[in-house]
């Protein structure tokens, strides 16, 4: 069995790949993302996910290395973590005015091969619209400092979310299916 490394700290990216059966050790990236759109949200999330990929990879002998990156598209608009409160208010009220776009960009670094895949996958969210006194209560019971669009699907963010087209686990931040795809490529199948 050839180790998994998941370049992140997430822990619902932790979640979803003990969810699918994996055992994998954590190391964070110290790269810090890009959100800056000079080409097409695809290119920059699969860039910023190969860029912590690599950096993890380098640190290590042998495995599989696993980077993500996940940002909101609101019409041209990139939306990561918010920076503070008042950001996360003004992100998640904007984010409940008009549909939008979640992009997770994947890379695998195969080590031991010297190879790196990488790919995309983008999901449209629907979000009912929110007063600023339904976000204060959510904010009380959940942070969103550490969620991109500043509100979590798979957590009391549910509640918000009229419905979806496309990945659901790509809005938590792991295309799982995606991923499962590109470790196969990579020569690893999860079901063993």
């Amino acid at each position: 069995m050839r180790k998994i490394i998941l370049a992140s700290r997430s822990k619902a990216r932790q979640r979803l790949l003990k969810q699918a059966g994996l055992k994998f050790s954590v190391a964070e990236s110290k790269i810090r993302e890009c959100h800056i759109l000079k080409g097409s949200c695809g290119r920059l999330v699969m860039e910023n996910a190969k860029k912590k990929a690599l950096d993890v990879a380098g640190r290590y002998k042998s495995g599989l290395v696993i980077g993500a990156d996940t940002v909101v598209l609101a019409g041209k608009k990139i939306i990561g973590k918010p920076k503070d409160i008042n950001d996360a208010r003004r992100t998640l009220k904007l984010l409940s005015r008009k549909p939008q776009w979640i992009y997770s960009g994947l890379a695998v670094v195969d080590i031991d091969k010297d190879k790196v895949y990488i790919d995309y996958e983008k999901t449209k969210v629907y979000m009912y619209k929110l007063s600023d006194e339904q976000i204060d209560k959510y904010f009380k019971k959940t942070s969103p400092l550490d969620k991109a669009g500043s509100f979590d699907i798979q957590g009391l963010g549910s509640l918000f979310v009229d419905r979806i087209e496309g990945c659901y686990y790509n809005v938590v931040g792991l295309p799982l299916a995606k991923l499962a795809g590109m470790l196969w490529m990579a020569g690893f199948d999860i079901f063993e």
